[in-house]
């Protein structure tokens, strides 16, 4: 490899790790135009494996967006990120796949109030829920940048705690 190809790499490396990023700060977030701005027109977002929906991203955020209405209070950990770049002959292609662990603690709307904690120590009576496992993040090179192309959710655990 050159020095050109292998800084190619590097860039592509860290462009594809913002993006991963992305989607757990719009999430997390509840930013759900930047969720879709995350995808490829015809990207796909897949949440079966946690009891939710698969299907295009795009109504996909609208589901998230109504569900997330449960979690007020959200914290995305994204880790242990292993990245591979399409490798046309030494250089680097126009696609990737991330695997990567999560573990999403969050905080379910006080029935007693219908809203979360009242300060970020998480003070009220809302009970925590975690759910953890491995996404699969396909990517593809846009002329906008790097995008989802599909996100899978392998969750593979999941606690409720008061």
């Amino acid at each position: 490899m050159t020095q050109r190809v292998d800084l190619a790499t590097v860039m592509d490396r860290l462009a594809i790790d913002e993006v991963v990023s992305g989607y757990a700060v719009a999430v997390d977030d509840g930013d759900w135009a930047a969720y879709r701005a995350l995808f490829t027109p015809d990207g796909r977002a897949d949440y079966s494996s946690a009891g939710g929906v698969e299907g295009p991203a795009r109504q996909v955020a609208d589901w998230l967006a109504e569900t997330m209405r449960l979690f007020p209070v959200r914290q995305h950990l994204i880790v242990n990120r292993l990245i591979r770049l399409e490798d046309l002959g030494g250089s680097p292609g126009d696609t990737a796949e991330v695997r990567a662990d999560f573990v999403n603690p969050m905080r379910l709307t006080d029935p007693g109030t219908g809203s979360g904690p009242d300060d970020a120590g998480g003070a009220g009576g809302a009970p925590n829920f975690v759910a953890a496992g491995r996404y699969t993040f396909a990517l593809a090179r846009t002329r906008d940048g790097w995008r989802l192309s599909r996100v899978t959710v392998h969750e593979k655990w999941r606690h409720l705690s008061s």
